[in-house]
């Protein structure tokens, strides 16, 4: 069990490491992955507005997050609680793996929730 809290502990350091690394680029040095599919059709996909609405949650600012990406601030907190409960069940051999897997029927509602988003915010 100690060996697991361990391998917790490290990828959760390194994922805020990383997060906090590309916030601080962004931030000094105006470095942005930019979107692919709005460069090329001028449209908005589920995705964009997801790095802008991370960084407001880093700085407090949950209504600008809210606006950048509503779908990804709604599905956060259900996220947290995957990530968690799948951690939980990991670190105390209810698991043999880190992230639970998910059953099918979610992924397929997860997809037409996405794609419903995709064009709903591109009508507006």
């Amino acid at each position: 069990m100690k060996s697991r809290v361990l391998k917790v502990i490290f990828i959760v350091i390194l994922l805020v490491l990383i997060l906090y690394g590309y916030y601080f680029l962004n931030l000094y040095y105006n470095f942005s992955i930019p979107c692919l599919f709005r460069e090329v059709t001028g449209y908005y996909c589920p995705g964009c507005g997801i790095t802008r609405c991370l960084f407001s949650i880093i700085n407090g600012n949950f209504y600008q997050a809210f606006c950048y990406n509503r779908l990804v601030f709604i599905s956060l907190p259900f996220l947290g609680f995957y990530v968690v409960y799948s951690i939980y069940l990991y670190v105390f051999n209810k698991n043999d793996k880190i992230i639970c897997r998910v059953p099918k029927v979610v992924w397929n509602l997860l997809l037409v929730v996405v794609i419903l988003f995709g064009v709903v915010r591109n009508i507006y």
